[in-house]
């Protein structure tokens, strides 16, 4: 997260307001709720995980072992099951 200087965005009025509160700090401001993004949505990682557990639900279909698989993706065997099994 990028941190900005009240000084740069704000009203001066509205950053000696907030200075009663804190001074020399950070807020959080969060977002409205109506803007908030699930995880991974910013960065696109979700869609890259989706897209890597196909592929491995794919080739387990296509009769690789659980084990090459979780060598081959660096998963545990645990974890390319629930990958396998969740679909």
């Amino acid at each position: 997260m990028k941190y900005i200087n009240a000084n740069e965005i704000l009203p001066d009025t509205l950053v000696e307001e907030l200075q009663k509160y804190v001074q020399a700090g950070y807020i959080y401001i969060p977002a409205k709720i109506e803007q908030h993004k699930s995880w991974g949505e910013l960065s696109g990682y979700r869609k890259e995980l989706k897209k890597r557990n196909e592929k491995i639900v794919t080739e387990y279909r296509n009769g690789v072992s659980i084990e090459k698989l979780a060598a081959c993706y660096h998963l545990s065997v645990y974890a390319i099951r629930k990958i396998i099994y969740q679909k």
